[in-house]
């Protein structure tokens, strides 16, 4: 018999604990149907997940199939609580993502199914409430296809399905057209493979569909791989109403017994005994006295074990993707001591590594950083009702975080009387969401190896804050170059003491960038109340796409700073009159949008913070004494033969520029490039350098006097919107796409030279995986490819509301709702038939000259 864990995942209100309660009834696991409405959902095992009818805790319960074990992880489904499902993701072998047949794929689904691709699990979906609304099938099938996967299969189609299926691979595809059907283990293993992704419909609450659901998941699963040697991972830590400390864990290989040893080298080397193993179902649990590959329990015992550690065969840590975006200052009774209240909060920390516990020794102040209001509201209870203390909290700030722009060499020395030690580490910008990065490439007969794994483990063990507001830095790479030991006088805290200084050192001479958390928003309102809306996000410094129609209204979609969309729900309920509703899910840090008086707010002095010092501690005759930073590497002792300042450019004659171009030059090409920088961020070898420095002389042709609108308007044409607007790029593009697109080019770079405005041609690159978006300039234009997951359109827009501030922009596309946009941005807009009439004029003034020309 196969086992299999499966986690059920949904946004709130979509039904999971509804289908999750569902599922143990029609197996046999439960006798009586629980209700969530009716506060005796047999999941809901807190009183205040009852009460509030939403998930916070993830729930283990145990089911059996015909041919199948499966251990059923129910996580919480609103996004103040992400942390805690995303932690599961990391044991399950499947998971079930259930999407509201009455609102179908919200912000939060896609971010969902965006963990369920980065942690690799097979996924089923099962579209609820169904029942509400029987008319909306083909259209919440196409919405699947379209904001999930194209590997979204309705399974309960069977006419269809096996073709549907065959078309998700090439090799089954042949194999399909041979014979004509699928066999039950191809389409499981294209399921695990997530190449197929099944699709089912009903009404959890009605028990419609559910037998369905079942019967795939038993048919379509294939039994894990484990290893031999035993291996685990902790997704979980708990106590339970004795006070005892639970880790609950998945055994990834081997077993685990009961007073077995475990160990760790996390907190400097542990080893503690497992004193019990227990398997939960609700609330209720039985003991074992083994745990198999496969199997979730719960481990009494161990007291160093963290959420996401891996035991055994499993050691290492999986980063988090989310992470808290607010700070609040815990308010409580005077009476209370503040360490005891900050050893009790530690102790929640623990359970949720996402709530962050700050400690401000000078202040005397505990902060806590977490997702949002609602979690609040929760953890105020928790504490009441574990610590017997009412707490209070002030109104919030945001958590800022820091990192570099440019690269530089960090320095720190530590030689105060018999102590030593020297670090040089190169700190160098990483990509975006990759955190803190740490390596190697000093030599071993410069520093021994215990040296620099000892350097190595002060650099990850310490939270390094930046030097514009003290925050958190991020997404930085720091490599180990070089670093000196004494052969007498060094002790393991010198290069402590070394690694954070040249750390500090190196943030003191880099260019530093803040850094705010942004919120994903779905803004669905009445179609009047449209206009205010994209005003509001454009005042917030937000980006939205197209609007979108929809059943209930008009649907936004886009991306805000968290300070500024913080407490937008309440305006929207105010212009609305009640009809708006706005969902709002973290999507990472991006730069700060008012930096400036972020930084100026905050006041911090980073040359004299105390407990981060960028300066360092040299010796003379036989005392320490303190060196700037600014002048470390005068005083170093060795060198690490990294130079990162520019070279000078040898001087060159500048290029001639012709009268009829002379606008387009650099300050141009330099205004470009900041609009495409504030779309895509810092733009690395995008071919801008190349050209700037190689561009080509003026042709005779573009020599001449011609007649044209002002140098400085800009014309933005949607590319593809173009091409099959035209007849002839139409009937091009349907056999070759490239070369209708390459013609395209060529006749606008025709019209361009008579023209002479600033021409930007965009195509949609949405659908390339991992496009990060590129520009170039050829032929007198600049073409543009968008980035994954963004359209022409969305550029366009942003590009028209920018540009327009200082410019005449004028649009060129046959799309009536970006037209009505670009229009409230103060641009212009022509349609398709405008444009080749334009172009059909510049075509013939060409045409005269060069007949004039070979005339004389």
């Amino acid at each position: 018999m196969k086992r299999f864990v499966i986690g059920i995942l949904a946004h709130v209100d979509a039904g999971k604990t509804t289908l999750s309660e569902a599922l143990l009834y029609q197996t046999g696991a439960l006798k009586k149907l629980g209700r969530v409405d009716h506060q005796d959902a047999f999941l809901d095992t807190f009183a205040i997940e009852r009460e509030r009818g939403i998930t916070v805790f993830s729930k283990q319960a145990e089911l059996s199939l015909p041919s199948a074990a499966v251990t059923l992880l129910d996580t919480p489904g609103h996004v103040d609580f992400s942390a805690e499902m995303e932690r599961t993701l990391q044991v399950l072998d499947y998971a079930v993502l259930v999407v509201s047949g009455t609102d179908g794929v919200q912000a939060h689904t896609q971010t969902l199914w965006r963990l369920l691709e980065r942690h690799h699990v097979p996924t089923f979906v099962f579209v609820n409430k169904m029942d509400l609304r029987p008319d909306a099938r083909e259209a919440r099938m196409a919405e699947l296809k379209k904001r999930l996967s194209d590997g979204c299969v309705a399974f309960d189609q069977p006419d269809t399905m096996a073709e549907e299926i065959a078309m998700c691979d090439e090799a089954l595809l042949e194999r399909y057209l041979e014979t004509g059907s699928v066999e039950q283990e191809q389409i499981a293993s294209l399921v695990r493979a997530r190449k197929v992704f099944p699709c089912y419909f009903g009404s959890a609450l009605r028990l419609e569909g559910v037998d369905a659901l079942l019967d795939g998941l038993e048919r379509y699963t294939q039994q894990p791989a484990y290893a031999d040697t035993f291996g685990a991972r902790v997704f979980k830590i708990t106590r339970d109403g004795q006070g005892n400390r639970l880790s609950y864990l998945k055994i990834t290989g081997g077993t685990l017994a009961v007073r077995a040893l475990l160990s760790g080298e996390e907190d400097g080397g542990w080893q503690e005994k497992v004193n019990q193993i227990r398997v939960y179902s609700g609330e209720k649990f039985q003991t074992v006295e083994l745990a198999e590959s496969g199997m979730v329990c719960a481990v009494t015992g161990l007291t160093h074990t963290k959420p996401g550690m891996g035991l055994g065969s499993a050691a290492g840590a999986l980063p988090p993707v989310l992470e808290p975006v607010l700070n609040y200052r815990v308010q409580f009774p005077a009476s209370y001591d503040a360490h005891t209240m900050l050893k009790d909060l530690r102790q929640l920390e623990e359970e949720d590594p996402q709530l962050r516990v700050v400690w401000n020794e000078r202040l005397g102040e505990i902060h806590l950083q977490l997702m949002g209001e609602v979690q609040l509201e929760i953890l105020t209870r928790v504490i009441a009702e574990r610590f017997g203390v009412a707490v209070t909290f002030d109104e919030g700030s945001i958590v800022y975080k820091e990192t570099i722009a440019t690269p530089a060499v960090g320095i720190g020395h530590f030689e105060p009387l018999r102590h030593y030690a020297e670090v040089h580490l190169l700190l160098e910008p990483g990509e975006r969401g990759s955190g803190l990065q740490f390596a190697t490439i000093c030599p071993v007969d410069t520093l021994d190896l215990n040296w620099q794994r000892l350097i190595l483990t002060h650099l990850a063990e310490k939270t390094h804050v930046g030097v514009l507001t003290g925050a958190p830095v991020t997404d930085i790479k720091i490599t180990l170059l070089t670093g000196r030991a004494h052969v007498k006088h060094t002790e393991g805290g010198d290069f402590r003491e070394a690694t954070y200084r040249a750390v500090r050192n190196g943030l003191m001479q880099a260019e530093s960038v803040l850094l705010e958390p942004y919120y994903a928003f779905r803004l669905t309102l009445p179609e009047e109340c449209v206009g205010r809306a994209m005003n509001d996000i454009q005042r917030m410094e937000g980006t939205f796409a197209p609007p979108e129609a929809q059943e209930d209204g008009t649907l936004l979609t886009g991306t805000a700073p968290v300070s500024a969309m913080r407490n937008y729900w309440t305006e929207v309920a105010a212009y609305t009159k009640g009809r708006g509703r706005l969902v709002c899910t973290p999507e990472g840090y991006a730069p700060c949008h008012n930096a400036a008086q972020v930084i100026e707010q905050c006041g911090y002095d980073p040359e004299h913070d105390t407990d981060n010092p960028p300066d360092s501690v040299f010796c003379s005759h036989g005392a320490g004494y303190v060196v700037k930073w600014d002048e470390v590497r005068a005083h170093a002792h060795m060198d690490a033969g990294v130079r990162l300042e520019p070279e000078e450019e040898p001087e060159t004659d500048p290029e001639p520029v012709c009268r009829a171009s002379a606008s387009s030059g650099l300050e141009d090409d330099k205004e470009l490039r900041a609009l495409f920088e504030r779309t895509y961020g810092p733009i690395r070898d995008r071919g801008f350098e190349a050209f700037q420095q190689s561009r080509k002389k003026a042709e005779t042709l573009e020599q001449l006097y011609v007649t044209r609108i002002r140098a400085d308007d800009y014309l933005l044409v949607d590319g593809y919107n173009i091409i099959f607007a035209w007849d002839e790029l139409r009937n091009m593009a349907a056999a070759d796409i490239n070369a209708a697109r390459e013609a395209l080019v060529n006749i606008l770079s025709n019209y361009q030279s008579v023209r002479k405005c600033h021409l930007i041609v965009v195509f949609d690159a949405y659908k390339v995986k991992g496009g990060m978006g590129s520009i170039e300039k050829r032929h007198g234009l600049h073409i543009v490819y968008t980035r994954e997951a963004e359209t022409a359109d969305m550029y366009i827009e942003q590009a028209s509301y920018d540009l327009s501030r200082k410019h005449r922009v004028r649009v060129a596309t046959s799309d009536g709702m970006e037209q009505m946009i670009i229009l409230g941005h103060g641009a212009e807009r022509i349609s398709a038939t405008e444009l080749k009439w334009e172009v059909e004029q510049a075509s013939q003034h060409i045409a005269d000259v060069i007949a004039r020309l070979q005339q004389e």
